[in-house]
């Protein structure tokens, strides 16, 4: 199989969707990668380690897009944008976030493309894990109480308090919603920063484990909307963490309940990819990362990882690879019949929706996943 790897595009987008590790062991399995010039040096990765490890440079995104047709599948780390769109064809598998929940135009584009669509975010074990979301929720959970720090900052139009406080002075209050991986990642750095943290979460068994994981310094609250309002109330920081699989997030934080909190306080919204988990959220840049609704400051950057992509790529290829390389040795269809999981990341085909949570949250009728593996 012909593999592309465009370079990406996104503000400030600096990962990269394979290592020469990745390329290394689809070469082994009999395969042929292109990458477009340049594609890996935001994440610090050189062409000449690419061709060492056996890949071919191409020169522009045509080329490894394959607009020619010639290019099976492209590997990418964030969904295509507009001015991608036009380089999506029939017959080409393309294996990337999409996010289709939060992003109807591109849901579009990729069904009146006939484009075979896996998304990451959907790939899901028989546990319920999301083994290539999990990456990524790390980092960007490790990321939230980072930014938010800076964005307290009373430089950056924040309250002026610090994370860990100082002696005889409060700590932040770092309230914390949803309780898996990106939820328990930013409660770990928030408490190492010193600051007083709270992860609400309707799951009592997340609850019970950040209990033991964190020996009792993590404050963990079944949410209900009342605690959730007297939380974020009290906040200097809120931190998003809610994920529903391939679904839009639920939206928990109200504006009103925005205007009611203490002035200068910071909200990071996590599930932006998703469509946020607040009113309020809309996405934004790494280079324009903040707005202000009423007296608190918004950071929704829909791409957080790509801050820090050297860390990112690696540990994103790390978990796509081996699905990667089935994807190529067996093709879409088999290598999502013979693994659930993997099916469970094809979002379109054929002009067909795949995904019921994304069709749900559209407003586009989906089709049977088994109906469509089953031809």
């Amino acid at each position: 199989m012909k593999v592309g790897v465009p370079k990406e595009v996104k503000n400030h987008e600096y990962r990269v969707a394979i290592t020469p590790i990745g390329v290394h062991e689809l070469v082994a399995h009999g395969h042929e990668v292109f990458i477009q010039q340049d594609a890996g040096v935001g994440s610090s990765i050189p062409d000449e380690e690419y061709v060492a490890a056996g890949a071919t440079i191409v020169p522009d995104a045509d080329s490894a897009w394959g607009a020619d047709g010639s290019i099976d599948m492209v590997l990418k780390v964030k969904e295509p944008v507009a001015e991608e769109y036009h380089r999506m064809r029939e017959g080409l598998t393309l294996f990337t976030y999409l996010h289709l929940a939060a992003d109807k135009p591109l849901t579009e584009e990729l069904l009146a493309r006939k484009v075979t669509g896996v998304a990451y975010e959907t790939v899901q074990l028989p546990s319920g894990g999301l083994p290539l979301l999990y990456p990524m929720s790390e980092v960007a959970g490790c990321l939230a109480p980072q930014v938010g720090a800076y964005s307290l900052l009373k430089a950056q139009g924040g309250r002026g308090v610090l994370m860990g406080g100082v002696g005889g002075v409060a700590n932040a209050k770092v309230v914390i919603i949803g309780a898996g991986v990106s939820g328990q990642n930013a409660a770990n750095i928030a408490l190492g920063m010193g600051a007083d943290v709270t992860l609400l979460d309707t799951d009592l068994d997340k609850l019970r484990m950040s209990f033991w994981r964190y020996n009792n310094r993590v404050h963990g609250l079944a949410s209900s909307k009342l605690a959730l309002e007297q939380q974020v109330r009290e906040a200097d920081m809120v931190i998003g963490a809610v994920l529903i699989p391939g679904a839009a997030a639920p939206k928990l934080v109200s504006n009103q309940l925005v205007s009611e909190m203490k002035p200068g306080s910071v909200l990071v919204d996590i599930a932006v990819d998703q469509g946020g988990c607040f009113e309020d959220t809309h996405a934004t840049t790494h280079a324009d990362p903040t707005y202000q609704v009423h007296n608190s400051t918004f950071y929704c950057v829909a791409n957080m990882p790509g801050a820090v992509p050297n860390t990112s790529t690696y540990a994103l290829t790390n978990a796509t690879l081996p699905y990667a390389v089935a994807l190529a040795d067996k093709g879409w269809a088999q290598a999502c019949r013979d693994d659930h999981s993997l099916a469970l990341g094809l979002n379109t085909h054929a002009g067909l929706l795949t995904n019921g949570p994304v069709g749900a949250a559209v407003g586009i009728e989906a089709v049977s996943l088994d109906g469509v593996l089953a031809e």
